[in-house]
């Protein structure tokens, strides 16, 4: 956030880089693709070790954690000048289209095709912590006997796991594996944990599966890959039913047993929960010539108010807090508190940020970790706290971060609020520390606001760059979160509240909820539409709620009906 607008934040850095396993195709005969289709590609799933398969400078070997589907996976290491390619030979038809995919997760993922006698193609993805799957076409041309079909890792990234390689079309007589069948339906279901707002469900491995389907009273609300999943944005002590479904290329399995969660009741007995879709507002406890507040002041339209900021101590880790009462024209500590008291009553979460652009808090090791956790909870205890938004702009170690605040948590309880306001460089990668921290800690994460904001240009999901300022900017770097682990209620999009809330980024409250709708129900996009809707996207952020009041309240008057009109 920027008490002060006006000032970029740090250098992003465009990553160019790329995984490759290369996989050549030869190819025979003609037609397009039929009911006879199958995959091509041989030992796809590593479950015969590298046979069919060849790495380049010994960098590949097979694994038995973590896989995607079966009990092997590749994993190819590049090192020094090697980029640790592998390949494979497959016998296809001519003037036939293809579907090549696969599922990497670890360093940079490169998917591609060349030599296909027509238009070669390409895809790729940044690291990831979760198995992701990439996937492209290719059609051959009229004599084309061979195609390379290839990812790579890149040099002096991270290894990279390969699993269920696929070369879907026509069949090209080269004996590929077999045809997967139709899964069998998941059985040992149970609950594993319940808070007031969500349920831990596992299942057993179904042999052949690649992914699983989870669903809440009979409708599907999440996909995963492992045999586990939480789902969130539930009520509090309400009962639902779950089942799971087991998936694969052939198709999905039948339901499950069905499974009886409830969920905990909420904290302190008056506590409300926050709606589905909600929408944070930062609010300024200092002046920088937006509009002086009291909290009571805060429009109505804002479900999660965060008090901005607590204040770095001489003590590692611990934060204070100080009412700038002269600079708020003389706002007293107890009539702070008692607007807070008010908030809540009136059911929204009043939080303490923790951080912004010139915050200076550090957490890198046990005692900070400590000496954090501690000091947040007995802010939370003294002014009445909700819980705690993380805005760290100068970098977090994401170890003793999650340490720090699932401590936090132990002492809170499951009424913690836990809000993010990661910069755009901090979640285009899985391996980044912020992010990681957010996928650490997403059992008791309630969002992530990303600031689009005072940013360069940015990777979306599919690869492309994308400039601030537009609804691809938004969709395609929302996607990577989406994608990349977080649930869909645990992902919100960060934007000023007028042109003098921030240096750059600024976009209208309409390209705010195109994106929105974009997200969350596939209409309103731009040239960016994402391979699937997440209709429970959680909302939207603003700083600041002073400068919103400073342009008449038009932020929060358009972006927060929309929000909450969601489906």
């Amino acid at each position: 956030m920027d008490p002060v607008s006006g000032i970029p934040r740090r250098t992003r850095l465009l990553l160019s880089g790329a995984l490759a396993l290369a996989v050549a195709v030869a190819v025979a005969g003609a037609g397009p693709a039929s009911a006879a289709d199958l995959n091509n590609a041989k030992n796809a799933g590593f479950e015969s070790g590298l046979t069919n398969w060849t790495c380049s400078a010994g960098s590949g070997t097979t694994v038995s954690s973590p896989v995607h589907g079966g009990s092997a996976a590749l994993k190819a290491t590049p090192a020094g000048q090697d980029n640790a390619r592998c390949a494979q030979t497959v016998a296809v038809k001519p003037n036939s289209t293809y579907t090549l995919s696969a599922w990497v997760q670890g360093g940079y993922a490169y998917l591609g095709a060349t030599g296909t006698g027509t238009t070669d193609v390409s895809t790729w993805t940044p690291d990831s912590n979760a198995w992701k799957q990439l996937t492209t076409s290719f059609t051959t041309g009229a004599s084309t006997t061979s195609v390379t079909v290839y990812t790579h890792g890149w040099y002096g990234q991270a290894a990279y796991f390969a699993d269920d390689v696929s070369v879907f079309g026509p069949d090209g007589g080269g004996g590929g594996d077999p045809s997967p069948t139709v899964p069998v339906a998941p059985s040992g279901l149970s609950v594993t944990g319940t808070s007031a707002s969500s349920v831990s469900l596992s299942w057993s491995t179904v042999s052949g599966a690649t992914g699983y389907n989870v669903y809440r009273n009979g409708t599907k609300v999440t996909a995963v890959t492992g045999t586990s999943a939480t789902v969130t944005g539930l009520a509090a002590s309400t009962s639902y039913s779950f089942q799971v479904t087991a998936t694969n290329t052939a198709g999905e399995s039948g339901k499950s047993s069905a499974v009886t969660g409830t969920t905990t009741a909420s904290p302190g007995g008056g506590d409300v929960s926050l709606p589905k879709h909600a929408v944070t507002g930062y609010w300024q406890n200092f002046n920088n010539g937006a509009t002086v507040q009291k909290l009571s002041a805060v429009q109505s339209q804002y479900d999660i108010i965060a008090v901005a900021f607590a204040d770095a101590t001489t003590t590692p880790g611990a934060v204070t807090f100080t009412l700038d009462s002269a600079g708020l024209g003389g706002y007293t500590v107890d009539q702070f508190k008692a607007d807070v008291k008010a908030k809540q009553a009136a059911g929204k979460k009043v939080i303490i940020s923790v951080g912004g652009e010139r915050g200076a808090v550090a957490v890198n090791d046990s005692t900070s970790a400590t000496n954090f956790a501690n000091s947040v909870y007995a802010l939370m205890q003294t002014y009445g706290f909700d819980g705690v938004d993380i805005d760290l702009e100068n970098g977090l170690n994401a170890t003793y971060m999650t340490q720090a605040l699932r401590s936090l948590a132990a002492k809170a309880g499951s009424s913690l609020i836990l809000t993010m306001a990661p910069q755009t460089i901090d979640m285009q990668s899985a391996s980044n520390s912020y992010f990681q921290t957010a996928l650490n800690v997403k059992d008791i994460l309630t969002v992530v606001n990303m600031q689009y904001y005072n940013s360069g240009s940015m990777l979306g999901c599919d690869g492309k760059v994308y400039s601030q300022g537009s609804v691809d900017f938004l969709t395609a770097l929302a996607c990577i979160q989406l994608e990349g682990g977080l649930a869909p209620s645990q992902v919100g999009l960060g934007l000023p509240a007028s042109p003098s809330g921030a240096g750059s980024g600024y976009v209208s409250p309409s390209v705010v909820n195109n994106a929105l709708d974009c997200l969350a129900k596939g209409t309103g996009c731009g040239a960016f539409k994402p391979a699937r809707t997440y209709p429970d996207l959680r909302g939207a952020m603003t700083w600041s709620t002073n400068w919103d009041a400073a342009a008449g309240n038009a932020w929060s008057n358009s972006v927060g009906p929309h929000v909450h009109a969601l489906p």
